[in-house]
């Protein structure tokens, strides 16, 4: 990142490693918590370097049953008065259980279950939203949910006349279903690209959005950029392997809507993926 210029990225979504031991590769996710802090606020001040004023920086942060604290340690850290305001806080719902209206129990979504006395099986994750002035401007409605009463769209003046609220801050983002974890999630705590189109559609720039992910693991959010159609999309990542996964996973992955038609140096088919 320090071979980038300042203020030349327009939104940045990533999730570095939780430092919870998990199998990685090439990187060994338990060091002790303060060199951990200390190593993510050195790449965090690059993040804020290269960050635009009207920039939005999505941190995805997970924690553990018996490690709870370690998200909002690391938010602590990356919120002293050098660095990042805290804008918004979303929780990435990964699994929900509901009663509808008919009284009916319905349960929807991925978790991965415990066996405990302690503890519940833990179903979300953390999604903080950081600025440089913690007042950019957000497309609350690209990103929201059409109205389930559609009286209220003629009732409340901010409506404008469209069917679409604020979803608010929670996303129920289920994992695909899959059948072979080595096959289909080789790496230990990927993220689905729906979750990255959704941090680009709430920052509101669409395809002219400069995206960067600096730890790219096995390329959801290339996907979702290249989903998007956004043309410039640079991505990070010391594992050969993953990184490997992550361009075959960008060729065969297809735009939504008709085909990218802009030209552009860096394309979502092409992506900069530097070692």
């Amino acid at each position: 990142m320090r071979e980038l210029e300042s203020e030349s990225v327009d939104l940045v979504v990533t999730s570095p490693p939780y430092n919870l031991g998990l199998d990685y590769s090439s990187y060994a996710d338990d060091i002790p918590r303060e060199a951990f802090l200390k190593w993510c606020t050195s790449w965090s001040v690059e993040v804020l370097r290269i960050l635009r004023t009207n920039g939005s920086f999505f941190l995805n942060l997970g924690g553990s049953p018996s490690n709870p604290l370690l998200p909002h340690q690391l938010l602590l850290t990356l919120t002293s008065p050098d660095l990042f305001k805290l804008q918004n806080t979303f929780h990435w719902i990964k699994s929900i259980s509901l009663e509808t209206r008919d009284k009916e129990t319905i349960s929807a979504g991925h978790f991965k279950p415990i066996n405990s006395r302690r503890y519940v099986n833990d179903c979300h994750e953390f999604v903080f939203h950081l600025t440089k002035s913690g007042s950019v401007p957000i497309d609350r409605r690209s990103a929201g949910v059409p109205y389930a009463d559609k009286s209220n769209i003629k009732r409340w003046k901010h409506t404008g006349g469209y069917d679409r609220r604020c979803r608010g801050n929670t996303w129920f983002i289920p994992y695909e279903t899959i059948h072979s974890r080595k096959d289909q999630r080789p790496h230990p705590a990927s993220y689905p690209p729906a979750l990255v189109e959704q941090c680009i559609r709430l920052h509101g720039q669409g395809e002219s959005t400069v995206l960067l992910d600096p730890f790219l693991g096995i390329g959801s959010s290339a996907v979702a950029a290249k989903s998007m159609q956004i043309r410039t999309f640079l991505g990070f990542e010391i594992d050969k392997e993953y990184l490997q996964i992550a361009k075959e996973r960008i060729n065969t992955s297809e735009p939504k809507g008709s085909a990218n038609k802009s030209e552009s140096s860096t394309s979502p088919g092409d992506p900069e993926l530097p070692l």
